[in-house]
């Protein structure tokens, strides 16, 4: 399994749309996209000003092309709210056990 930091970054004037995709958003992300990622935390983004700009999560997954199917498959990346994408791999020591609630189920161990 590999860990990614996933951030996405919104197109400008899309809080309308945002608010109308949000329920789908949701239940991708807590399927875990149908099962492609476990989703482990995220969040939305803010900017200075405390406005919406984005969201990033913590994704297990078993390999980064799941990880990437995952991004590419959120309502919010289809409707065209999300302009860019950045999945970061995190280091092997990453202590995933920490987060005690996760967004969506784990996924299996090999």
């Amino acid at each position: 399994m590999a860990f990614f930091l996933m951030r996405c970054l919104n197109n400008p004037d899309v809080d309308e749309l945002r608010e109308k995709i949000r329920p789908q958003h949701r239940e991708w992300v807590a399927s875990g996209g149908k099962g492609l990622v476990s989703v482990l935390i995220g969040s939305a983004l803010v900017d200075d000003e405390g406005r919406s700009c984005g969201n990033f999560g913590i994704l297990e997954a078993k390999n980064r092309a799941d990880a990437e199917a995952f991004a590419e498959g959120d309502p919010f990346r289809k409707a065209g709210i999300v302009a860019t994408t950045e999945l970061t791999p995190l280091p092997d020591t990453f202590q995933a056990g920490r987060i005690s609630e996760p967004m969506s189920p784990r996924l299996p161990a090999n």
